[in-house]
């Protein structure tokens, strides 16, 4: 009996990994899904890390300009596909760092927050844009090689600036209309959104 139960074990093991293998897209698919977040003219210099079966973050491509993107994390409900300019990537370094240690985000703001003020961690010197693609419904379509049912976000990283610094509100005034968020902070940023994608 029990050699049994070792076996089922072992063959349901074999059959979850076989699984996740098959779920977690070709590099090809994941280049095509993080760039589309890119501006078109970005697209095919931007480097790009994706995911390996097991779920981690792996470089799939180096890039030849100053845009660094991210492919739809497989494990993760919904779709995001995110792309950033260099000088953000000790930011973005250090948040993935922080997740990983199991801090939740608002430990992860107050460490980033307390570094940055300390010159430990490397903020942008002048405004840096992220490009962000998601949606709960989004998802690849591989017959026209393309996400479909994602809304389109803009976030301009501007380090400590305000309400007062940048005469924006700190909410949206009209839909899809640009607000500053964490104001006054390592992390405030201009967000501006768009209609989904159809």
């Amino acid at each position: 009996m029990q050699k049994f139960n070792l076996l089922l074990l072992l063959s349901l093991s074999f059959t979850l990994q076989g699984c996740a293998q098959e779920t977690t897209p070709n590099a090809e698919q994941q280049i095509i899904e993080a760039t589309s977040a890119a501006p078109e003219d970005t697209r095919d210099g931007a480097a790009v890390y994706g995911y390996t079966s097991k779920g981690n973050l792996t470089l799939l491509r180096e890039g030849t300009n100053s845009l660094i993107c991210l492919a739809d994390d497989p494990n993760r409900e919904g779709f995001q596909s995110v792309c950033y300019h260099q000088d953000l990537e000790p930011f973005m370094i250090r948040g993935r760092e922080l997740r990983a240690e199991g801090k939740n985000n608002l430990e992860i703001f107050d460490t980033r927050e307390a570094e940055a003020k300390a010159g430990t961690l490397k903020m942008p010197g002048q405004p840096t844009t992220m490009h962000l693609l998601e949606g709960k419904s989004g998802q690849y379509d591989p017959e026209s090689k393309s996400v479909t049912g994602a809304n389109y976000r803009y976030v301009v990283y501007i380090p400590w600036a305000t309400a007062e610094s940048t005469g924006l509100p700190i909410q949206p005034v009209v839909p899809g209309g640009p607000w500053i968020m964490d104001p006054g902070t390592h992390r405030a940023h201009i967000m501006i959104s768009t209609p989904p994608q159809q």
